[in-house]
């Protein structure tokens, strides 16, 4: 199925199919309309981008968007939506970018690329606040807090935030991409933790690859409508296994991703007939720590059969998480009900926290007399012992006794092999959310 838009009452340029990709000379030639439809003659303009997590061709993007606005723009500066991941160095930005040695001086001169800086307050300006009636409401009264809407100063010092990034079936948010490269991509704790902690309430199971504005998504919107600043958004449709683009749709935020989302549900969503006993999910190395590698867990839940295992393979993994180790120590992984039904005990942590141990986790039940009753067993075969994986309450299993090869062709036995596990959702046939 092929999806084209060029549609300039709402100034959306794209296309997309999930039968095919696009070649360079179709991505340059959406750039380039997208491009010069912006009003950005003599502006500022800040690229937002995602870090090294997310897989897209970032340099032929950035170097179509490079040749379209340098010679217009008075500024065209990078800004590396990390949300609270690590900061990338200066090789690895270039790696990312696409950027050649003595390039930065040359075809690059004068472009500056900057780390968002989630570690230090000095990174933040209050945009406003999100109140208490509106979380109610739109939570559907899952969640009764206020929230105030912080965001990285630079949003507010350029005429246009141009984001460039991919549209993938997410834990939180149902789809990834739009504004959430704003919030939590260069936002403050305050959104982090609300909308999180919101999509977790949820639960992943229920949320993930759900088309249309899921309650999180309404959340990130409205906290993206404070900011004054222009938007527009390079949205990106990536083939799984390849990298090679299968749509790309230009436009405002709410828009193009809208578009991106509906053609990621086609590319990116595997359905399977029957439940597995164990799926053995392969993560790679662009994930570092387990914050970042649960993915391998999220996207193959839901056809895990009741009392099955999931197996996360990745002896490159030495971490629960680099930025957040400490409060993951001290919390464990729990179900959503082990903290909701102790929250005088836990809410002082971190809600992005919580969020993040419910969803690795999975669902499941929690009483103070039978104790947590997980739906399925996580397992980590991974580079962290035994001993750490115990006292994080979740399950361990010694890398080197897995013969990858060996465990490969086990369908009919109950027994499914994720490569690259991560960025494909896989679902149950008959629970299609989307249909």
């Amino acid at each position: 199925m092929e999806t084209k838009f060029i549609d300039r009452s709402t100034s959306i340029y794209g296309t997309g199919s999930s039968a095919r990709f696009l070649d360079d000379s179709e991505v340059t030639a959406l750039i380039h309309a997208g491009m010069a439809s912006l009003d950005i003659d003599g502006r500022r303009v800040l690229l937002i981008v995602p870090d090294g997590t997310r897989t897209a061709p970032l340099p032929l993007l950035f170097r179509c968007i490079h040749t379209e606005l340098a010679s217009r723009v008075a500024a065209l500066d990078v800004l590396i939506a990390l949300g609270t991941h690590q900061p990338m160095t200066a090789a690895q930005i270039d790696r990312h970018l696409g950027v050649l040695p003595g390039e930065w001086q040359t075809v690059f001169r004068g472009v500056r690329v900057f780390n968002h800086q989630w570690d230090d307050p000095a990174t933040f300006v209050s945009v406003g606040e999100i109140t208490t009636a509106e979380i109610e409401s739109l939570s559907g009264g899952l969640l009764s807090a206020s929230v105030e809407v912080r965001i990285n100063r630079k949003a507010l010092e350029y005429d246009l935030l141009l984001i460039c990034g991919p549209v993938f079936p997410h834990e939180v948010v149902g789809f990834s991409g739009g504004n959430k490269y704003l919030f939590p991509g260069i936002s403050g704790r305050e959104v982090i933790d609300v909308s999180h902690w919101l999509g977790a309430l949820l639960t992943s199971y229920a949320i993930i690859g759900k088309l249309g504005v899921t309650p999180v998504r309404h959340l990130i919107d409205r906290a993206a409508a404070l900011i004054p600043t222009p938007k527009q958004y390079v949205a990106a449709v990536v083939a799984p296994d390849h990298g090679r683009l299968c749509g790309l749709f230009i436009g405002a935020p709410e828009e193009a991703w809208k578009a991106a989302a509906h053609l990621s549900a086609q590319v990116h969503i595997r359905y399977i007939e029957q439940p597995f006993q164990q799926v053995l999910s392969i993560v790679p190395g662009m994930y570092q720590d387990m914050w970042t590698a649960a993915k391998g867990m999220y996207k193959v839940e839901p056809i895990v059969a009741d009392g099955g295992e999931v197996i996360i393979y990745a002896p490159h993994i030495t971490e629960f998480s680099v930025t957040h180790g400490a409060t993951l120590a001290a919390i464990g992984y729990h179900v959503r009900d082990y903290f909701v039904k102790q929250w005088d005990r836990f809410c002082h942590y971190p809600w992005g926290v919580l969020a993040h141990s419910t969803h690795l986790a999975g669902v499941g039940t929690y009483d103070p007399v039978d104790g947590e009753q997980r739906r399925i067993r996580v397992t980590l075969a991974t580079g962290i012992s035994p001993e750490r994986c115990i006292a994080h309450h979740i399950g361990y299993r010694d890398p080197a006794t897995i013969d990858v090869a060996a465990w490969a062709g086990r369908e009919s036995e109950g027994v499914l092999v994720v490569p690259r596990a991560g960025e494909i959702l896989y679902r149950l046939r008959h629970t299609n959310v989307n249909e």
